[in-house]
């Protein structure tokens, strides 16, 4: 049965050809789709359950008076309390955007372990005021090294803020994000003193590390009651919470990538079919022929899913193949805001679950068809 199946798939080489290599492509874009899925929430993945954010419960564009530190440090079961701001700079032109962040460090660091930075670059970074800390497929992507010095055009923030790069972190797990820029908010506040005082003392949000994840819920509800009915109400939630908001800033997009993904998946369906049926018609003789031999309906079932199988798993390996080679072809534009852009075994299994299905589903009619047909009907439909 098996030397037969291979027989038949290999009787049209060109058909089988072009229908395993559509099926490396469809399987090839699905894969490249759902890993842009998967990056967009990478953040939300990687984040930790006992990591909280407080901000302004207007929104995170309003921010928070520094006055709020010593309250939520009091809150019971708060580890840590650490604070940042956006900081939305131009280093040399518009295109080299990357994620900047003002923050209290080191304090800040100390609550992402993910983040590995070598003992004397730490020390470093804390003795310098304006030092800064890059991530290492930044530093790659600009060729920075210990020592350059670091130019940021505020914009938000007006002026020029000039940083020294005295460290690099290196992420402990595969995905975490390598792409960002921290610096002291010290030295920005000092710099807002001088040029924009209302807009000093303040931060855009509160990073708080509590000792259980368990704690989560209620430490959130009395942070917020502390604040309740102040110039500043606060909103606090878990990592995951505060990274899926800007997820579902951009839900529409990705509802879109899905169900690209799957058309794709539908249109190759179609494709197998359609060719699976062609050979169905084309050997009706021949399997009326196999049961006047004996064979049963099972047999011809096992033939015809078995050589769709064949076309689909093979395609649906090439492709998965490609995949992991074509994910690094995508731009530095792109990858830079997607940090965790990368074939991952979910996705490789979905991939392959996903031709294995094709297979099964374009062979299920034509097999049932040939399982059903009659001897003498399909004979006398010969020539």
């Amino acid at each position: 049965m098996l030397k037969l199946t291979w027989r038949n798939t290999l009787r049209h080489p060109l058909r089988a050809a072009l229908t395993i290599l559509g099926m490396a492509v469809a399987v090839l874009a699905f894969c490249m789709l759902r890993t842009v899925v998967a990056a967009w929430y990478a953040g939300v993945d990687l984040s930790s359950p006992v990591r909280l954010v407080t901000r302004n419960a207007v929104s995170l564009i309003f921010p928070l008076p520094l006055s709020y530190l010593p309250k939520i440090q009091a809150v019971p079961g708060v580890v840590r309390v650490a604070y940042a701001y956006w900081f939305e700079g131009i280093y040399i032109d518009k295109k080299n955007f990357f994620p900047q962040f003002a923050a209290s460090l080191p304090g800040y660091l100390d609550s992402y372990p993910e983040y590995l930075i070598p003992a004397d670059q730490k020390a470093a970074l804390a003795s310098d005021r304006r030092g800064a800390l890059a991530g290492r497929k930044l530093a790659t992507r600009f060729g920075w090294r210990l020592g350059d010095a670091i130019v940021l055009k505020g914009t938000y923030f007006q002026g020029e803020y000039r940083l020294v790069l005295r460290g690099i972190y290196t992420g402990r797990d595969p995905n975490t994000d390598e792409t960002q820029l921290f610096f002291h908010w010290d030295y920005l506040n000092e710099t807002l003193k001088k040029t924009v005082p209302d807009q000093a003392d303040k931060v855009g949000w509160y990073l708080v590390r509590v000792a259980r994840p368990d704690l989560a819920a209620p430490v959130s509800a009395r942070i917020d009651a502390a604040f309740k009915n102040s110039l500043a109400e606060t909103l606090t939630e878990t990592e995951a919470a505060f990274q899926m908001g800007f997820v579902e800033m951009t839900s529409a997009i990705l509802v879109a990538i899905q169900v690209v993904s799957w058309m794709v998946i539908g249109v190759i369906l179609g494709v197998l079919a359609n060719t699976m049926a062609m050979n169905a018609r084309e050997r009706l003789g021949e399997y009326a022929a196999l049961k006047t031999m004996g064979f049963k309906p099972r047999h011809l079932i096992g033939l015809i899913l078995g050589e769709s199988l064949i076309l689909s798993l093979v395609g649906g390996l090439m492709g998965l193949a490609l995949s992991f080679p074509a994910v690094h072809l995508f731009p530095p534009e792109v990858v830079q805001y997607f940090p965790g852009l990368d074939i991952s075994r979910p996705t490789a299994a979905l991939g392959l679950a996903v031709s294995l299905a094709v297979g099964v589903l374009a062979g299920i009619i034509p097999a049932w068809q040939a399982a059903r047909v009659q001897i003498a009907t399909a004979l006398r439909k010969v020539g």
